[in-house]
């Protein structure tokens, strides 16, 4: 069964990472992915740029409107995704415990479904 992890951070939080530390947290971020794919249950990654670079889209009466940015006002934000494969939700918790970026932010563990709208 396939599981999306959603990675959410402050901006704040990776705004005053030195430019070192955020290396490092990518290298280990890269090797966390690759240790998951070598046990199989990676499916893919990606990190996302800041909210500032977001636009959110709503059709209301059949008129389209656009907002620079997110919806919600939150502290936190969707930094990025990993999806995993998992045989249940105990190891896909299991599995997201050890992204690296769970230390600062949180993962939401979403299993993703199988059949209906948008399923594979």
């Amino acid at each position: 069964m396939k599981y999306l992890c959603l990675v959410y951070m402050e901006q704040r939080t990776l705004d005053a990472m030195s430019p070192d530390e955020f290396t490092a947290l990518v290298r280990e971020s890269q090797a966390h992915d690759e240790d998951l794919s070598r046990r199989g249950h990676f499916v893919a990654a990606q990190a996302l740029q800041p909210t500032s670079a977001a636009t959110t889209l709503r059709v209301r009466g059949g008129r389209l409107s656009t907002t620079d940015g997110p919806f919600a006002e939150t502290k936190e934000h969707l930094a990025g995704f990993i999806m995993i494969e998992a045989r249940d939700l105990n190891q896909a918790l299991q599995l997201a415990a050890g992204i690296p970026m769970v230390r600062m932010g949180s993962i939401e563990v979403r299993p993703v479904m199988e059949h209906g709208c948008g399923g594979s």
